[in-house]
Parts: structure tokens; C-alpha cells; sequence
């Protein structure tokens, strides 16, 4: 049976208004087997070149990280740029970035899935892998802040040599549990997923030893009515448990600065803000990723131009939140009449940091405003474009909002000015080192689309037979037969 990729059509993408006239969610007359044979031969075929000069980068990246950190545990914090007027910096930034970064994973999991949204599952497993890895890169952050990192412990509430007993009160340690909770419920929802899916790619083994290893991770799964029963009971508990977590972990994030009462932080606006820019980076980094990995693995008939319209249309409207939600913070703090709030954001947008907050405003407000044009939201270079520039603006935003909150304190004689040193800036890309390298590996290893879910949305999947023609049934069916 040829791939996908092989039955290739032309990639049409009609007006959604009317639901009769949308392109398919699936392309070329795909059916059960050809889903199946796309997606598994990733995995099963041999290492493409390619891939391991990639991964060979990421590696390299893996390693500065590896360095990094051992420079700064055997030195301490003082290698980072910081000193005592800007206490955080790219340390703080870095964490907010990458837990950012991955709310999308679980909003087109849970929330899309919770929905029916049918679109989400081409999408929705290299997703919900993201928001897994980009959890690892932002732990390392509070981690090695501590500068004591063999101690670290200590934040949580057992007993240790000390007597000490984490203070509940602090924002910082609510972070550990919310973001310790959104890693579990995540690496959970995404295993429960894969399940199937590992069972399918058990059968197809040809080796002992693969089949084996893949009949250890698929649970005894075979496919049988109870098994599914107990699946979808599973995934929508999940689902459930995963919803809030959307919601709570970035607010929570925020809380980290708006329970404070620093000028440009003490604001109630922050936990909607921080959620609506989380979700906005998220998915700009899910169609950076699938537009590579669709083009590398011949994934367009199953990967298609509706799927990233759809994240493209989210981007638009977060980014637009975030648009709004600057306004609104200008606007606060001139109504609020207080002299050292006016002047911090004046100070953002005329101070020394004029060029990092008008770098923030141009790739988060103004770009994302160019996808209310079809052909742009449509076109692959220009979404793969913006939303690179989309992950930068929301980079520059958590810089922004951290450092120039700080660096023009109360006194004159204790104003700074911020500037990384090389391991601030090598801490940052090796993080990108660690999560290229994990992702790399989820692709070639572990199947990247939800085959299951795919075969959900493909006509033969409708009982009553709705949505295809006599001509197609056969060849479906025959399909379906040696699938």
C-alpha cells in the first residue's frame, strides 16, 4: 500500500463560512491503511540523513546547556548578569517563555477535544510532545535559580535536616506545584493517547526485540470493546483534569509578579493577559514545528492548509488580546494617578529598553494583524515567518515586563542597567538544545499524528456512510480490509 503522500491532490481550502464548502480535514481520498502506512513509516524506515544533522544540533545545543549549568553551580548565580537592582532577568524570562510556550499542547488536546473539534487531531499528539518538552526547558530555570540546586528539596513540604517548611504563602511556591501538576496530567494525557497507537506499531514490528519493548509500553492494548471503553474514560477524565491546569498554571505564573508591589507589576490584569499570551505563543510554535515536519515526512494530505488556518485565526485572535491588554496597561496606569506607574511605562516605551519594548509591539500586535488576510493566513512561508516572529515578540514581552519593571527603582542612585553575560545567553540556547533534541527524538521514535484519532475523521468512520460517494466505498473498504 503507497503512503499518503503518493495519492497527493491539490491543496484547496474553501470558504469555512459554509460547512458544505470546507476542504476535507484529511487529503487526498486518504483511507484507514494509508493513514497508518504514512505515520508508521516514519518510525519504521531507516534514519534519514537529514534528521541526524539535526539532531547532531541539537546535541551540540544539549551540551552547551550541559555546560552552562555546570559553570553556574560551581560558580554561582553571579555568573548571569544579574546585581541588586535587577534581581531577575533572562533567568525569570527564560521560565516564562518556555511554560508559555506550552499551553498549546494541552488546549488542543483537552479543551478542542472537550469541543469535538475535529481539526485537532492531525495536530494534537506533536502538540501535546511539545508541551512536554518545553516544560522540561522552563524546570531548569527556577531549579538552578536557587543556586543551591542540591538543595532544592527544601520547596517541597517534607521534613529535612533544617526544620524548614516551605512558606505557602509565596506565588513562587504555588509555581512548583502548578507546573509540577501540569508536567504529570500532561505526560499522562499524552501516554494515554499514544497507547493505540503503540499497540498498531507493536503489530507491524519486525524485530523481537521492537516488538517486544512496544508490547511493554502498549499495555496489553488489543484493540477489543472493553479496551476502548476504558480508553475513552480515561481520556476524557484526563481531559477534564487537563482544562483547568490551561487556566491555572500561567495565572499562577503571573501571580509571581502581580501579588508584588512594584510599579508595572501590580496589576489584576496580569492572569488573563499571561494565559491569552501563552496560548498566543503556543500555537505560533506548533505551526513553526508542523510546517517543517509536514514538508520533511510527507505529511500534507493528513497535515493540511485547514489545520494551520485554523491555528493562524488563534494566533490572530490572542494576539489581539495582547494588543488590547497593552493598551489597557497604559491606560491604567495614567488613570490610576500614580506618579511611579506613569513613569515606568513611559520608561518601557522612551526609556533605555525603547528598543525591546517596541520589538515586543511589532511582532505581537502588528504582524499577527496580517493573518486577517486569507492569502497570508494561508500561505506557508508567511505563517512560518510570523510565527517565528510571534515566539520573538513574546520573548521580548516577558523581558520587557521583568527587567524594565526593575531596573529604575525607587531611588536614583540604585537605577542599572541589565546586560547578559555569555551564560545568560548560553543557559537560553541550550534550553532550545534540549528541547529540539527531545522533540527530534519524539519524531523519530514514537509515531507523530494520533493514527486512532485521523482515522476518526476519515468518511469510512461514519457508520451511516455520510460524506462519500459510491465510486470511493470499494476502495475504502478494500482499504480498510488490509489496514
Amino acid at each position: 500500500m503507497s503512503s499518503a503522500k503518493a495519492h497527493a491532490a491539490p491543496l484547496t481550502n474553501t470558504d469555512d463560512s459554509n460547512p458544505a464548502e470546507r476542504s476535507p480535514l484529511i487529503l487526498g481520498g486518504a483511507g484507514f491503511a494509508s493513514v497508518t502506512n504514512s505515520v508508521a513509516h516514519i518510525v519504521e524506515r531507516k534514519t534519514p540523513s537529514g534528521w541526524l544533522v539535526l539532531f547532531a544540533a541539537a546535541l551540540t545545543g544539549l551540551l552547551i546547556l550541559a555546560g552552562s549549568l555546570g559553570k553556574l553551580v560551581y560558580t554561582g548565580v553571579g555568573v548571569w548578569g544579574l546585581n541588586d537592582t535587577v534581581f531577575w532577568a533572562w533567568d525569570i524570562t527564560g521560565f516564562v517563555f518556555w511554560i508559555g510556550i506550552g499551553h498549546a499542547g494541552t488546549l488542543i488536546s483537552a479543551i478542542l477535544f472537550l469541543f469535538r473539534q475535529k481539526w485537532r487531531t492531525s495536530i494534537n499528539r506533536a502538540a501535546e510532545a511539545m508541551t512536554i518538552f518545553a516544560v522540561m526547558a522552563a524546570g531548569i530555570y527556577p531549579a538552578f535559580h536557587v543556586g543551591r540546586v542540591w538543595l532544592l528539596y527544601w520547596v517541597f513540604p517534607v521534613p529535612n535536616q533544617m526544620s524548614l517548611w516551605p512558606n505557602f504563602k509565596s506565588p513562587l511556591l504555588w509555581d512548583v506545584f502548578a507546573v509540577s501538576t501540569y508536567a504529570t496530567v500532561s505526560i499522562l494525557f499524552w501516554y494515554v493517547g499514544l497507547v493505540p497507537d503503540l499497540a498498531t506499531l507493536r503489530d507491524r514490528a519486525t524485530t523481537r526485540v521492537r516488538a517486544v519493548v512496544l508490547g511493554i509500553f502498549a499495555i496489553g492494548w488489543r484493540g477489543s470493546h472493553r479496551h476502548w471503553l476504558n480508553y475513552e474514560k480515561a481520556y476524557l477524565i484526563l481531559a477534564g483534569l487537563s482544562t483547568p491546569l490551561v487556566l491555572s498554571v500561567h495565572t499562577i505564573v503571573s501571580f509571581d509578579f502581580a501579588t508584588s508591589v512594584i510599579p508595572g507589576w501590580h496589576t489584576t490584569i496580569f492572569p488573563p493577559y499571561f494565559v491569552a499570551g501563552a496560548v498566543f505563543s503556543g500555537f505560533a510554535m506548533v505551526v513553526t514545528l508542523m510546517v517543517i515536519v509536514r514538508k520533511a515526512f510527507g505529511l500534507e494530505n493528513i497535515v493540511t492548509l485547514r489545520h494551520l488556518e485554523n491555528m493562524n485565526k488563534i494566533i490572530l485572535t490572542t494576539g489581539s488580546i495582547v494588543g488590547y491588554a497593552y493598551a489597557i496597561e497604559f491606560f491604567t496606569a495614567w488613570y490610576s494617578g500614580n506618579n511611579y506607574e506613569r513613569f515606568t511605562f513611559i520608561n518601557r516605551a522612551f526609556g533605555p529598553y525603547a528598543w525591546a519594548y517596541w520589538t515586543m509591539v511589532s511582532c505581537n500586535v502588528i504582524s499577527p494583524q496580517l493573518f486577517w488576510f486569507k492569502k497570508i493566513r494561508t500561505s506557508i512561508p508567511a505563517m512560518f515567518v510570523l510565527s517565528i516572529f510571534v515566539n520573538i515578540g513574546m520573548w521580548f514581552e516577558r523581558f520587557v515586563i521583568i527587567v524594565t519593571s526593575l531596573h529604575r527603582d525607587y531611588l536614583p542612585t540604585s537605577w542599572t542597567y541589565f546586560r547578559p553575560t555569555i551564560w545568560d545567553i548560553s543557559l537560553f540556547l541550550g534550553t532550545f538544545g534540549l528541547f529540539f533534541t527531545a522533540f527530534l527524538a519524539f519524531l523519530r521514535f514514537l509515531p507523530a499524528i494520533a493514527i486512532s484519532e485521523v482515522k476518526g475523521v476519515l468518511p469510512e468512520a461514519d457508520p451511516h456512510g455520510h460524506g462519500h460517494g459510491d465510486e470511493s466505498d470499494d476502495a475504502h473498504d478494500a482499504e480498510a480490509a488490509h489496514a
